[in-house]
């Protein structure tokens, strides 16, 4: 054998052992993918799978005048916005104290912890039964103080579908933002205490920016896992009252499942696909940005001062 013989005899081995995972990759990941495409531009019903037609781009011309679809659309990003706001600002208060409290944090931890680890569809069920205004324990305790408050009712219903997954999964962003704390260097803060800078400038001219690559993260993982919220909507409402608490991947089930046409939902779920990645880029651009526009701030507040000094 040559020299090089061997070197192309591991190179060769190489790609041959990785051969198996790209095949299942591609069998798993991208052949529905494709297949689900060409769903999209087809006139594809399950009920008559002989009579399929090729139609473009028209199921996702209809889309922006589908009424169904833009309710769910609209819910869906209430509901991303709202929840996933509303854990960050209890995550990153609770991971800041966590932080900060040096005796039984790992108790503390380990009790904020546990509502991750149900199931979402055993949670579901569970405030199904808690908050039914008939057979429910809260509302029944609010009933003893003539407090009437119906949660799954066409004003509450959204609302509370976001309360339960804030519940379900602020400690995810807990988690997190309090390992992204822990592993913050030190002398930063040192310093700024010496120098006599308060806690609220601390936190908004040094933890902040040092953790913006964390909270990055943990807003656009959220922000992705609350797009595919489901498991709620059919354990509690179904969508309803009418379709105040559809969201979009519950529509798209709805439609493909129940109504079998298969080639409309796939093109909102490609119109889904759409929507969460600007999402995410606008996201990512925004907190990019973050210690621009805080520097600018900054510098803008101390040229003030200094002219009002001189």
């Amino acid at each position: 054998m040559t020299r090089t013989s061997p070197g192309r005899w591991r190179f060769s081995l190489q790609h041959a052992l990785v051969l198996p995972l790209l095949l299942l990759i591609a069998a798993v990941l991208l052949y529905p993918l494709l297949f689900s495409f060409w769903v999209s531009l087809h006139d594809y019903e399950l009920t008559r799978l002989n009579d399929v037609t090729f139609i473009g781009a028209r199921h996702y011309m209809e889309l922006p005048q589908n009424p169904s679809f833009m309710n769910a659309m609209e819910n869906t990003v209430i509901f991303v916005v709202s929840a996933v706001g509303l854990e960050f600002i209890i995550g990153f208060s609770l991971a800041h104290l966590l932080y900060q409290q040096r005796t039984l944090r790992n108790a503390y931890r380990a009790i904020l912890l546990t509502p991750m680890f149900i199931t979402p569809i055993a949670v579901g069920l569970i405030f199904r039964f808690l908050l039914n205004s008939q057979l429910g324990i809260i509302p029944f305790l609010l009933g003893k103080v003539n407090i009437s408050i119906d949660f799954f009712g066409p004003q509450l219903a959204l609302l509370s579908i976001i309360l339960i997954d804030v519940w379900q999964w602020t400690p995810f962003m807990l988690l997190l933002l309090l390992a992204g704390l822990e592993s913050l260097p030190l002398e930063p803060f040192e310093a700024a205490r010496i120098d006599g800078a308060s806690g609220f400038a601390i936190l908004r001219y040094l933890t902040l920016p040092l953790m913006r690559p964390v909270i990055m993260a943990a807003l656009i993982i959220r922000g992705l896992d609350a797009f595919k919220v489901f498991e709620y909507i059919w354990a509690i409402t179904r969508g309803g009252p009418g379709e105040q608490t559809e969201t979009i991947l519950f529509h798209i089930y709805k439609v493909g499942f129940r109504f079998f046409r298969m080639g409309q939902a796939a093109a909102m779920g490609y119109g889904l696909v759409v929507v969460v990645i600007l999402m995410a880029f606008t996201v990512y651009w925004s907190l990019d940005r973050l210690p621009l526009r805080l520097q600018a701030r900054r510098q803008h507040q101390i040229r003030q001062q200094m002219q009002e000094q001189g």
